[in-house]
């Protein structure tokens, strides 16, 4: 029960409905708000955000028995969501003039924005010196020891932070797979 002591002081335990209706009405807002940035209607949101608190409501014994928080879990299922509606999107055939399906494209980038989104929440759960090593390692193209030097540590320090922050990041994303999966 210790996971969803982020839900309230109660937890989830007893009665499914009424967990159910804990875990909406703590995180339905933010849910919607995630959502709505990826779907080209409210109804599409509404329906990626009821049937992720269905996919909840099946999996409420493991989520109750689990120490993980909800959040993530609820956020990873609606992300996968997403990219399930996106691809079946993409697999329907249009129907519009000849001239205009040209002009259709079939990639809209859902996908890509969402891995982005899971990697700044991954990079977001590291500590401060292990972000700084990885992001300016990775991201801005220094080397370790351009790294080390900028600062101000060893150069074994740095490669050492980032190898931790990789290893974090990892388990990080393997774990958000992993709850997705389940």
């Amino acid at each position: 029960m210790a996971a969803i002591t982020d839900v309230g002081p109660d937890g989830l335990g007893g009665d499914p409905d009424a967990a159910i209706r804990q875990l909406y009405s703590h995180y339905a807002k933010a849910l919607h708000g995630y959502v709505d940035q990826f779907c080209p209607d409210r109804a599409s949101a509404d329906d990626i955000v009821q049937e992720t608190f269905i996919r909840a409501w099946h999996h409420l014994p493991q989520l109750s028995a689990d120490d993980r928080p909800v959040r993530p879990w609820l956020f990873r299922v609606a992300r996968n969501l997403l990219i399930d509606a996106n691809r079946a999107a993409q697999a329907r055939p249009l129907t519009v003039p000849g001239d205009a399906a040209a002009e259709v494209g079939t990639d809209s980038g859902v996908e890509e924005i969402l891995d982005r989104e899971l990697v700044s929440a991954a990079l977001r759960h590291l500590s401060p010196a292990h972000q700084t090593v990885l992001v300016e390692t990775f991201y801005r193209g220094g080397t370790l020891a351009t790294v080390a030097r900028e600062l101000g540590i060893p150069h074994g320090t740095a490669r050492s932070r980032l190898h931790y922050a990789l290893d974090a990041m990892r388990k990080q994303l393997e774990e958000h797979d992993a709850i997705a999966a389940s």
